[in-house]
C-alpha cells in the first residue's frame, strides 16, 4: 500500500480522533510508521495506548476503504495529497489541526505566494455583491497571480467564485463533503468552471453527507490555507466570524469591509474592526497595501551587511527581505525552524532594530535603503 493509502486509513481508525491521528503521524514521521507500531508510544496513557493498539489490530476495514477511495480518485482525476506530500499546502501544514489528507480536483498551485480567503454571509445583500465584484475585479488587475479561496456556499462564497471566474482569477472552493457530489446542487456549473480555473478541495471521503458540523470544520481549511482572510459581510453571528477567529488563531491577517451601523449583515464586520480582530479595508488596493503585496523591486539583504548575526538570524532576515511583511508562520515554514525558535529569533532581531512587527503576525525588515 502507498503512504497516501495509509494516511487515509489513519484518518478513519475507529476510536482514534483526528487530533490524535495527526499527533501520531507527526511523531512517527509517516502513516505507514504508525501502522507498523508494535506497542504504544512511551508517553501515551495506558488507556490511549490500549485504544490505539485495538484500532490498529482491527484496521482492515479502514485500509480497504482507503484503497477504494484511491481507486475512485484515479478514475476521476482527483489528487489525494497526504500530509508529507510536497504539494500539501505549506501554510495549512503549519496549523495544529491540519487534515492528514486532502482531495483536490483542479489546476491551481496550492502553495503559490499570494493566497487570500474571502468569506461572508449566505444572505448576501446588494452591497455585498458589489463588494465581491469590485474586490475580485481589482485584485485581478493589480495582482493577477492571486489565488482566492472560499467555500462554494450560498451568498458571499459563490459570488466571490463567480467574480473570480469572470475576471480571470484562480479560485478554489473548500467543500464540506466528498468530491462525488456538489452541494448545493445549484452551484454545479460554477464548480465545473472552477476545476479549470482553480479547483475544488476537501478533506472528506466520498459518500460523506454535507452535515452542518462539516461546514464548521472545513472553515479551518479556508482559514489555514491562506495568508489572509477577508470578511465581506456578516451578521453578528455566523460561519464567516468563525473563519476569521481561526485565521487570527493561526497568526494570519484578517480584514473586513465596514458597513453602516444599522445594517444587519455588516454587524459582524463592524465588530471585527471595533475589536481589532480585523483591519478595515475599502478596496483591493487597501488590502494589497496592508499585506505588502504590491509589485516592487526587492532588495535582498546580504549576509555581509550584518556580520554580527548568527546564521539563523541571517536566514530570517533574508526570508523577510524576499517578501516584505512576511508572517511568522510563513517564516517558520520556509526556514524549516520550529515556530518557538523563529519567535525567539524575531524578538532578538527586533531588539537589534533590524525587524519591525506589524499587525497580523507579520514582520518587516527595518533597514535603510
Amino acid at each position: 500500500m502507498s503512504e497516501t493509502a495509509y494516511a487515509i486509513a489513519l484518518s478513519r481508525l475507529e476510536g482514534v480522533s483526528l487530533a490524535t491521528a495527526l499527533q501520531l503521524y507527526r511523531r512517527c514521521g509517516s502513516a505507514q510508521a504508525v501502522f507498523a507500531l508494535k506497542a504504544p508510544l512511551p508517553d501515551m496513557t495506558e488507556r490511549a495506548g490500549r485504544n490505539l493498539m485495538a484500532a490498529l489490530a482491527s484496521s482492515h476495514e479502514a485500509l480497504a476503504r482507503a484503497d477504494a477511495e484511491l481507486e475512485f480518485c484515479e478514475r476521476k482525476g482527483i489528487r489525494a495529497i497526504a500530509f508529507n506530500d510536497p504539494d500539501y499546502p505549506a501554510l495549512l501544514r503549519a496549523c495544529d489541526d491540519a487534515p492528514l489528507v486532502l482531495f483536490y480536483l483542479g489546476t491551481a498551485d496550492l502553495n503559490q505566494q499570494h493566497i487570500v480567503s474571502v468569506v461572508g454571509t449566505r444572505r448576501i445583500t446588494e452591497y455585498g455583491k458589489d463588494l465581491c465584484r469590485t474586490f475580485c475585479r481589482d485584485l485581478a488587475r493589480l495582482l493577477p497571480d492571486a489565488l482566492v479561496v472560499s467555500g462554494l456556499a450560498y451568498g458571499v462564497d459563490v459570488h466571490v467564485h463567480r467574480a473570480c471566474l469572470e475576471h480571470g482569477l484562480q479560485t478554489v472552493g473548500v467543500l464540506a463533503h466528498g468530491l462525488d457530489r456538489i452541494y448545493p446542487a445549484l452551484h454545479r456549473t460554477t464548480a465545473k468552471q472552477m476545476v479549470h480555473q482553480g479547483g475544488l478541495l476537501t478533506e472528506y471521503l466520498t459518500q460523506t453527507q454535507p452535515k452542518p458540523e462539516n461546514f464548521v470544520r472545513r472553515n479551518r481549511i479556508v482559514a489555514g490555507i491562506a495568508a489572509a482572510t477577508v470578511v465581506v459581510e456578516s451578521a453578528a453571528k455566523g460561519g464567516a466570524l468563525i473563519t476569521a477567529r481561526l485565521a487570527q488563531d493561526y497568526n494570519r491577517s484578517v480584514f473586513a469591509f465596514p458597513g453602516r451601523a444599522a445594517d444587519q449583515y455588516s454587524q459582524g464586520c463592524n465588530a471585527l474592526i471595533r475589536d481589532n480582530t480585523a483591519g478595515l479595508i475599502a478596496s483591493a488596493e487597501d488590502f494589497l497595501s496592508m499585506m505588502g503585496w504590491q509589485e516592487k523591486q526587492q532588495k535582498p539583504v546580504q549576509r555581509e551587511l550584518f556580520p554580527e548575526l548568527s546564521e539563523q538570524e541571517s536566514l530570517i532576515c533574508r526570508l523577510i527581505a524576499q517578501d516584505e511583511r512576511k508572517q511568522l508562520n510563513q517564516i517558520a515554514v520556509e526556514s524549516e525552524l520550529p515556530v518557538a525558535t523563529v519567535t525567539s529569533l524575531l524578538f532578538d532581531l527586533e531588539l537589534k532594530g533590524l525587524v519591525r512587527p506589524l499587525p497580523g503576525g507579520r514582520y518587516l525588515l527595518n533597514i535603510d535603503d
